[in-house]
């Protein structure tokens, strides 16, 4: 991926002379998976090489080690490359319990977000400063770029609209590091009772908000690709409608389609990927539809914008727009609001659609100021 330079980009989780004094003679835990790596190496082994006490490991959605598919339960366990314990963050709970977190001094956390509300991550970085605040833990998080950094766009989340796709009021793409965005949630008294956590954030180095980063790990089983990154902010609500984002295939996250779905020249088959997409929308179906990587090339090195123009179309050229939307309301968490799937049925222009957005937007970046470690110059679109 083209753009700013990142030779001299370093992670949180490199800058190990800014957190190993801190774990001296404590007991550790990590909460982590396949993207919390030093160079090649994970942070996990590092560690332990560093003779740091690592007494437990946590993971988000697709397990510790990134092999499992989006919503899927995950277990708890051990670790079979070092034999540590696993606590799921993503099976029985989503928030450690006090007794998970019995034996614990300090907490870890570094996970590769992609910078859009709904990708989980940070709302399993929400549980664990709420569950370590409740039980006097301090919480490290060693920073990471992100992809999506270079700007703010899209619906901001109502709270009657909370879930674990939403938990917080911004908007889809939010602009900020995980680091940034911790400090948002203790800044702004977001956990439970307006509780504040014992928060340190270990900043990058060589990092600005214009940076263009490629994750050197897959951060989920199905976004594989730059391109399936910078397009996924765009093309997760089409997760709430009966299109297509193409999983099952080799290139999910790139393309959308349907059976019904009358436009576009691109076909594609969703079939069975054991540990990606066991079961994915129109398995075995043909779907029609359109292929947006050379689209998605294009665009980014350009002013980010969150797309709202795949949905318009998607939606105006569906057959039957009463089976457009999933009856389970997903498209409104997603959303963040019912508002957006309203205009969207009573043929609104995306530029109507998007002047809607803009006053909620205006105050989010005023919030979200506060909270910037990196230099910036996001303008809102």
């Amino acid at each position: 991926m083209s753009g700013d330079s990142v030779t001299e980009l370093r992670t949180g989780a490199e800058c190990m002379e800014r957190y190993l004094l801190l774990l001296n003679g404590k007991r550790v835990a990590l909460c982590g998976n396949q993207t919390s790596v030093v160079g090649k190496t994970h942070l996990v082994d590092t560690l332990l090489a560093r003779k740091v006490n690592l007494v437990k490991l946590f993971c988000p959605e697709h397990g510790f080690r990134g092999q499992a598919e989006a919503g899927a339960t995950i277990a708890s366990g051990k670790d079979p490359l070092t034999g540590l314990p696993v606590v799921s963050l993503y099976g029985k709970n989503k928030k450690p319990t006090a007794e998970q977190l019995q034996d614990i001094d300090i907490l870890l956390f570094d996970l590769q977000d992609v910078g859009c509300r709904f990708y989980t991550y940070i709302s399993t970085l929400h549980y664990v400063m709420e569950a370590a605040a409740e039980n006097h833990i301090k919480v490290i998080v060693l920073d990471r770029p992100n992809p999506n950094g270079f700007y703010v766009d899209g619906p901001v989340l109502e709270l009657e609209y909370k879930s674990f796709v939403g938990m917080h009021p911004v908007p889809v793409v939010y602009g900020m590091t995980i680091g940034e965005y911790a400090r948002m949630i203790n800044g702004e008294k977001w956990l439970a009772n307006g509780i504040q956590c014992d928060l340190e954030v270990v900043k990058l180095e060589g990092y600005t908000h214009q940076t263009r980063y490629a994750l050197p790990v897959a951060p989920s089983p199905n976004l594989q690709t730059v391109e399936a990154i910078f397009l996924y902010p765009s093309l997760c609500l089409f997760e709430g409608t009966n299109i297509s984002v193409g999983r099952g295939t080799e290139h999910p996250f790139e393309m959308y389609g349907a059976p019904q779905l009358q436009v576009g020249d691109y076909r594609f088959t969703p079939h069975a990927i054991p540990g990606v997409s066991e079961n994915p929308p129109f398995k075995d179906k043909e779907c029609r539809g359109l292929l947006l990587h050379d689209e998605a090339v294009k665009n980014m090195n350009e002013p980010g914008r969150f797309n709202l123009s795949y949905l318009l179309t998607a939606y105006r050229n569906y057959a039957d727009k009463e089976q457009f939307f999933l009856k389970n309301g997903f498209i409104d968490k997603l959303a963040g609001t019912s508002m957006l799937r309203k205009q969207i049925m009573a043929g609104k222009s995306e530029e109507e659609i998007r002047a809607s957005w803009q006053p909620a937007l205006e105050q989010f970046k005023k919030v979200r100021a506060r909270y910037l470690l990196y230099d910036d110059e996001t303008m809102m679109r």
